[in-house]
């Protein structure tokens, strides 16, 4: 049988992980600068994280969710602490697409509404909700295209309220920090005021939080370097370090229902017990703010790149030059072994490593960036 080839390849086989290098089977070490398209919180094959899962295999891996797992209450309590949002409520699924389909359909039911205002550069997943928010007509299929969508700048307040004033939007969905989109970040003002008319408009506003969140952009979500609180906020990538895990956060004035949302394996007792390790380590090695003091190193050092211009927050950064990376990005993997990540901005190249990258790792990238430009 034949792989169903949608993924591009480089050619690299990593067999075995340790923090922020991979090695292939030769023994090469690649420095990942990219975790996994910001995977990787912990570091790769954290210890803490492999005995949690160890201990909970020789238990119970999993069952449905027809029965009481304490795990759950466990890390809904930690997220709580972890996040200052005590009141929300957690519903647990498997990936980020995952948890932007439930979240957009919190949204139209608790509304009442179809509609959805997304953003240009957005992207959201690629099943059927996801992908018909997000700003990429070459992946939507004519089923995705069903949806009911409109995109609409960052900072454009007005053209927000213009459609929020037809009365049928249901949610405004938007990324803290563009991921994919190329690392454009709306502002602090921009993002008051999207809540404020959210709230006017009886639409439901969604953070999506799958690539900035668990502590990535130097807060544990990304929208909160705001004052906001959102009606759903989105989880993914980095709540798992590499186990499929995802899931929402979701306003106390939002109620549940019996069989209002529902999965077979989100929330199992392998996927809570691994976004758990994950938070145990975040707060014992004070990552989180581990991530804003290399932000502020990674800045200092780019800065003497002329004419680049440094993009995102935290550890979610991109280096955006006036040429197409492509050939760039090539040249890292296969000459210096750097792994970094693209962005449908071309000419961006995305920085999303581990959040335990240390500077000399980012003394070794800018080493072999100048070696390569």
């Amino acid at each position: 049988m034949k792989l169903f080839e949608v993924y591009p390849l480089y050619d690299v086989q990593p067999t075995r992980a340790k923090d922020v290098y991979v090695y292939d089977a030769e023994g090469t070490a690649y420095l990942d600068l990219y975790g996994g398209h910001a995977v990787i919180s912990i570091g790769h094959s954290h210890p803490h994280y492999v005995q949690s899962l160890h201990e909970q295999l020789d238990n119970i891996a999993f069952y449905s969710n027809a029965i009481q797992n304490p795990w759950q209450q466990k890390l809904a309590d930690a997220i709580g602490e972890h996040s200052c949002l005590h009141d929300y409520q957690l519903f647990m699924c498997s990936s980020g697409a995952e948890a932007i389909e439930n979240a957009l359909k919190m949204a139209s039911f608790h509304t009442g509404k179809k509609r959805v205002l997304a953003f240009k550069g957005a992207f959201h997943g690629r099943t059927s909700a996801a992908v018909a928010v997000t700003d990429n007509q070459k992946i939507i299929a004519p089923l995705n295209a069903q949806q009911a969508v409109c995109f609409v700048p960052f900072e454009d307040h007005q053209a927000v309220e213009k459609e929020l004033q037809k009365g049928d939007v249901c949610a405004v969905i938007f990324e803290p920090i563009q991921g994919v989109g190329g690392l454009d970040t709306p502002s602090k003002e921009f993002i008051i005021q999207l809540e404020r008319l959210c709230q006017h408009y009886n639409t439901c506003l969604i953070a999506d939080e799958v690539q900035s969140g668990f502590s990535r952009s130097g807060t544990f979500f990304a929208f909160q370097n705001t004052s906001i609180k959102p009606h759903i906020i989105t989880m993914a990538k980095g709540m798992g370090n590499g186990f499929p895990v995802g899931g929402i956060l979701i306003h106390p004035d939002l109620k549940a229902q019996y069989g209002l949302l529902g999965t077979t394996f989100g929330g199992n007792h392998l996927a809570c017990r691994a976004a758990l390790a994950v938070l145990d380590v975040l707060k014992r090695d004070k990552l989180q703010e581990h991530a804003g003091q290399m932000e502020q190193y990674f800045r200092e050092k780019a800065a003497q790149i002329s004419g680049v211009k440094i993009k995102g927050r935290g550890l979610m950064l991109g280096l955006e030059f006036d040429f197409e990376v492509g050939p760039l990005r090539k040249r890292l993997i296969h000459e210096k072994h750097i792994f970094t990540g693209g962005s449908s901005n071309k000419k961006v190249l995305r920085i999303l490593p581990p959040l335990t990258v240390q500077t000399e790792h980012f003394d070794a990238f800018f080493t072999a960036l100048h070696d390569v430009l």
